[in-house]
């Protein structure tokens, strides 16, 4: 090697980084087209399976079934059989700031890391900054794998309020109020009933595993109780519009999901309130307190969906924006979708939100 290149080594050190920095965008970048290819494929199959079932029936399997036996495919074929690509891993530990206290310490919000960069003037510090998404990720997830999960987030803010828009603005609402008494008993009797239930089974059932019964205490089991009664008839409400059933029954069906949905939510983070309130015995006051938690985001989406409802009613008719067509779309949609946000920043529940909003509509 000649006496030069050491310097020539020095001098382009930023630009090896610059350059390899830009491949491994150019890499996620593709990495992240292949991923909304499978997704938009996965779509298109579910499309395609659905206009065969519209010509050839079968009598017991329905096109969602077979969606969600495509996305097992497909999530076991990119868990086993691709292989993952390698990328560099440099770990780093945090120490405890006081190995006495209970709670140990923190991740950061934000790393920066300071890269030592040479060239031929002196050294300098390359700085990165990593933002901590709040996730644990184990050792074995490839790369590929970290890229097809769904992100929550995406889901909720994204593709979760135009389902509720669209199901909310297409509901038939004579049908509806006409069975609001058993809508309302199944909705709020029938959910309270079974978190209490299964909550109650799974106490139980953990007190007589050591392990479990340590560490889950009946505001936990309770917490899963309420998940876990949140049902989505989606599958048996598109059997139910194939078969043309009665529309009371679909009315009673598609009722209930829509308020014990909102329910379950506002129920889970009021048992998740007291949980962290109360040390693990009964205590009064956290129990007060979770239940008015329940009443005031229950009762807060109803009368902000209500009020939001009203207004958006009035700004369609006194301004006569109905003239203009796109407009008035434009703005029905945005307000809906800002009251969806509006809740969900402020700690509501905005599915129910966006359904008491769209009560004040008609097709």
């Amino acid at each position: 090697m000649s006496s030069s290149d050491p310097y020539e080594c020095l001098a382009n050190e930023s630009k090896i980084i610059e350059k390899h920095t830009e491949q491994r965008l150019q890499n996620d970048h593709r990495m992240d087209n292949l991923i909304l290819l499978v997704y938009v494929v996965l779509l298109t199959l579910s499309v395609i399976t659905i206009w065969a079932f519209k010509h050839r029936r079968f009598r017991y399997i329905h096109e969602t079934g077979l969606s969600v036996v495509y996305g097992l495919a497909v999530g076991l074929i990119l868990r086993y059989a691709i292989k993952s690509s390698n990328y560099t891993v440099e770990m780093h530990v945090f120490s405890r700031k006081n190995d006495e206290a209970c709670g140990g310490r923190l991740p950061p919000e934000r790393l920066i890391i300071e890269f030592p960069v040479r060239d031929q003037y002196g050294k300098f510090n390359l700085s990165m900054s990593f933002r901590y998404k709040f996730e644990q990720q184990s050792d074995f997830n490839s790369l590929i794998n970290n890229k097809a999960t769904f992100d929550p987030e995406f889901f909720f803010n994204v593709l979760l309020p135009p389902i509720i828009f669209s199901a909310g603005y297409s509901m038939k609402r004579g049908y509806f109020f006409k069975n609001i008494g058993a809508v309302l008993t199944y909705a709020f009797g029938g959910t309270l009933l079974s978190a209490l239930v299964v909550g109650t089974i799974c106490y139980g059932f953990t007190r007589g595993i050591t392990s479990l019964s340590q560490t889950l205490r009946l505001s936990d089991c309770l917490l899963f109780g309420a998940i876990i009664s949140a049902t989505d008839p989606v599958t048996v409400l598109a059997i139910f519009s194939d078969l043309k059933v009665d529309v009371n029954l679909y009315a009673l069906v598609f009722g209930e999901s829509v308020l014990n949905d909102a329910l379950a939510i506002a129920l889970a983070q009021s048992i998740e309130k007291y949980g962290s309130i109360s040390a693990g015995n009964f205590d009064g006051h956290a129990f007060l307190s979770s239940v008015l938690n329940f009443f005031i985001m229950f009762g807060g989406s109803f009368v902000t969906g209500v009020s939001i409802g009203c207004v958006t009613s009035l700004l369609t008719k006194f301004t006569h924006i109905k003239e203009h067509p796109l407009l008035e779309t434009a703005l029905f949609v945005l307000m809906s979708y800002s009251t969806f946000l509006f809740a969900e920043a402020v700690g509501f529940t905005g599915q129910s939100l966006v359904y008491y909003i769209l009560l004040y509509f008609d097709e």
